[in-house]
């Protein structure tokens, strides 16, 4: 079961929007930290807390691979 925070997403969901993401870990074994995530992806869990961490969009950035402009 996931517990959804205001606008934050949990491991197993999927990426909405491609973009960097502030990531807060339930353990203190990991300070706040920011991670590239690709739409379509799903977010991973975490090694040391499992389900816990909850992802939060910071900026959605357009990845490559969805531009018209590149190959």
């Amino acid at each position: 079961m996931f517990v959804k925070v205001a606008n934050s997403f949990a491991p197993g969901q999927t990426v909405p929007a491609s973009g960097l993401y502030r990531v807060a870990h339930f353990a203190v074994h990991a300070s706040e930290h920011e991670v590239t995530c690709l739409r379509g992806d799903q977010f991973p869990s975490c090694r040391h807390c499992g389900d816990r961490p909850r992802f939060t969009l910071v900026r959605q950035a357009h990845h490559v691979r969805d531009s018209e402009l590149f190959q």
